[in-house]
């Protein structure tokens, strides 16, 4: 008697399973493409540096490697990424009784464009920007590379959701 519940059980859900379309164990939506390419990001503001803005762009590749089964291409890819950091603004954040803020909110905005060269209409170009606090006492610019990092992991999240997340 077991045994006839566990086939009808995995009978349900390989049923399932099949109504869903195809799989995709990470979730992304590839349009059937197999190859993506990132170029490095541009720094157009004044405060950003060149190794910030590979910074960035870095976190979007190992991203889509990492929740995708797409192949990164050195030359003309399926799917594009392109952008520009246009945006790096420092803003004083809890601020004490003696007029002094405990911590700057450091806030970074990219310019994306997201080419489908499979599907255009799912082809996009967005702004996209994320921000970390750091303590008032430490110097931005010694730690503008681990800022870049930190930063470039939250805005890849928000990119990789937009233009291939399956939500």
């Amino acid at each position: 008697m077991n045994c006839v519940k566990c086939i009808l059980f995995l009978g349900v859900v390989v049923f399932s399973m099949l109504g869903c379309g195809v799989y995709s164990p990470y979730g992304a939506a590839t349009s059937g493409a197999k190859t993506f390419s990132v170029s490095t990001f541009e720094a157009t503001h004044p405060l950003v540096s060149a190794s910030s803005a590979l910074s960035i762009s870095e976190s979007l590749v190992d991203r889509v490697q990492r929740q995708s089964t797409l192949q990164l291409a050195s030359g003309e890819a399926e799917l594009t990424f392109s952008g520009r950091v246009v945006g790096w603004m420092v803003q004083p954040i809890n601020v004490q009784g003696d007029e002094t803020a405990s911590a700057n909110r450091v806030t970074i905005t990219v310019d994306v464009i997201y080419t489908n060269h499979l599907d255009e209409s799912l082809s996009f170009q967005r702004k996209f920007n994320r921000f970390i606090d750091v303590p008032s006492s430490s110097d931005l610019f010694s730690i503008e590379d681990e800022i870049a990092k930190e930063v470039g992991e939250l805005l890849s999240l928000d990119i990789f959701n937009a233009s291939l997340g399956n939500w």
